[in-house]
């Protein structure tokens, strides 16, 4: 209700604005556009300027249900500035001038938004040679309905991309006001090869008067074919990313521990029948990791675990599952993935089968054997039998 108010009283403003007076004055506002947009966290100042032949002349910033901010005014002037602006600054700022008789109104609208450059995606890597899910996260935004999220390779969109739809969730609150998430999901094609060594996902604000664009790069892992060597052991690609920095930017450097982020790791170890994997994270009191996402549905997995530590059980059946592993570390949001890649999964399978016919075939020709060399052994006589 307040931000409707706020959002009217330009019209109302509007009504009662006068041009130059009888005394000759003349109001102007600088900057001069209708709409003043402001980083959250930014600053930035509003300059009102009265021209006036009177010697009674004043200048004076005024606010509507917002916070004004600070104001330095004097007889043919007021400079308003916002400092460290939060999302409640937003609204209408009046500048009222007077010149002997007359009185002037200028109307600005301060618009605080939030873009961080806070781009996850999830997968964290493309396999090539099938079709995959691909899901892009611009984290604590404003404005969800000004912001488009693309997948490109190189600076055109990624031709044969199946949308699959956006969602837009609440991810905190700054003041009274909210910040979001805002989630593209696609299928894409299968990446041929020469595989592209990356793609990017391209988030773009786009405000009246703004057009602001972030990346982030997605890389393309080579995946062996049906038509190359066969993979005898499974392929592990374990890649941590977090809410502030690309998962391919240099980590800290050894040896203060102290300054070095906390963020989850996935240690794989040997199981009966199959396989565990332990999500981690070696930090302080009241943090949890969790399991997020895995091959097929997450829910037929046993899981347990406690604090910051979490298991996974992963059970062979058949072929080993295939796919990305997922953990996420609270709070803090930093997730830790896992490319798993069996072996040929028909391998094991196809020497049982073999070992199993071999065997099976050597006791029908025992059993032949056996039969046909009973039949061929000459009939022997009874002894006393007479003599021809």
């Amino acid at each position: 209700m307040e931000h409707g108010l706020a959002f009217l009283l330009p019209f109302f403003m509007g009504l009662l604005q006068q041009g130059r007076g009888a005394q000759g004055g003349s109001l102007e506002v600088e900057p001069r556009q209708p709409v003043v947009l402001l980083a959250l966290g930014g600053s930035t100042q509003l300059t009102c300027r009265l021209t006036c032949e009177a010697r009674a002349a004043s200048v004076q910033w005024r606010g509507l249900d917002t916070s004004l901010g600070a104001v330095q005014s004097g007889p043919n002037s007021s400079v308003l500035f916002v400092h460290n602006a939060s999302l409640s600054a937003t609204g209408t700022r009046v500048c009222v001038g007077s010149c002997g008789n007359s009185t002037f109104q200028k109307t600005v609208q301060l618009l605080v938004f939030a873009f961080p450059n806070q781009l996850t995606v999830f997968p964290v890597a493309l396999v090539t040679g099938r079709p995959q899910e691909l899901a892009c996260t611009a984290h604590n935004v404003t404005n969800p309905k000004a912001l488009s999220l693309s997948l490109l390779l190189g600076d055109q969109k990624l031709e044969g991309v199946q949308a699959l739809g956006q969602e837009v969730e609440e991810e905190s609150e700054e003041g009274e006001d909210s910040l979001f998430q805002v989630t593209e999901r696609w299928l894409l094609p299968p990446l041929g090869t020469p595989a592209p060594p990356a793609l990017h996902c391209q988030a773009t604000m786009r405000l009246p008067g703004l057009e602001q664009s972030h990346s982030q790069p997605i890389p393309v892992l080579h995946i062996l074919t049906s038509q190359e060597p066969p993979v005898t052991t499974s392929l592990e690609a374990t890649l941590e990313q977090d809410s502030t920095r690309s998962p391919w930017s240099p980590g800290p450097k050894p040896g203060n521990s102290s300054t070095r982020p906390c963020r989850p790791e996935i240690h794989r170890s040997p199981a009966p029948g199959g396989l565990e994997l332990l999500c981690e994270a070696a930090c302080g009191p009241g943090t949890t990791v969790h399991w997020t996402q895995a091959p097929g549905d997450l829910a037929a997995y046993k899981r347990w675990g406690a604090g910051a530590q979490a298991w996974l059980r992963v059970l062979w059946a058949g072929c080993h599952p295939e796919g990305w592993f997922q953990c996420r570390l609270d709070p803090g949001g930093q997730m830790a993935s896992l490319y798993l890649l069996p072996e040929v999964c028909t391998s094991h399978t196809s020497e049982a089968l073999w070992v199993g016919s071999l065997v099976l075939g050597l006791l029908l020709l025992v059993f032949l054997a056996y039969h046909l060399w009973k039949r061929c052994q000459p009939a022997t006589e009874p002894p006393g039998s007479p003599m021809p």
